[in-house]
């Protein structure tokens, strides 16, 4: 299992990795966004194909719901384990504070939007977002790769029950 799993682990890292690219330049051009997105949205349909490949090559075509989902899930957490490795070396090395900046500045202008507005309650917003703005301000790249790291692993968790649930199949009596 942990064979396949690496291998298959690898190739969605990679994809992740690929579809990461298209983060930050989202920030500034909203098609890489969207395309950013959409191929977010595919991400569980890829672990079901290889989930579904780890059943027929290397179950013999038939596996219960608990090894579908732990392989599903250790898929998951050596793609998080590799697409952290880039998400460190990007916002160590490369993003010199563009992401936090970005959305730094995004966050100031919702506040002043809020200031201005006379909806009832505005203040608790604008020291929602003061409170953002100051975490934000305070985090480093190893902060960011870290959560971005448990995040991949949470949500490759959740997404290993449906995809297990889809793959598993009984052997044929």
């Amino acid at each position: 299992m942990h064979k396949y799993a690496m291998l298959f682990g690898t190739y969605m890292g990679g994809f992740w990795i690929i579809k990461f690219i298209l983060f930050p330049l989202g920030l500034t051009m909203p098609f890489l966004s969207l395309l950013f997105l959409g191929l977010t949205l595919c991400v569980p349909f890829l672990g079901f194909y290889y989930a579904r490949m780890f059943r027929e090559q290397g179950c013999g075509g038939s596996i219960n719901f608990l090894q579908a989902w732990s392989f599903t899930v250790t898929m998951y957490i050596f793609a998080a384990l590799l697409t952290a490795v880039a998400h460190y070396i990007y916002f160590r090395f490369i993003d010199d504070g563009f992401v936090i900046d970005t959305l730094i500045s995004a966050y100031q202008t919702q506040a002043n939007i809020m200031r201005q507005s006379s909806l009832p309650d505005s203040q608790a917003y604008v020291d929602l977002f003061k409170q953002a703005i100051e975490m934000l301000e305070s985090v480093n790249a190893t902060d960011i790769t870290l959560q971005l790291l448990s995040w991949n692993i949470f949500c490759g968790v959740l997404l290993a029950i449906p995809t297990a649930l889809f793959v598993m199949k009984r052997k044929h009596s």
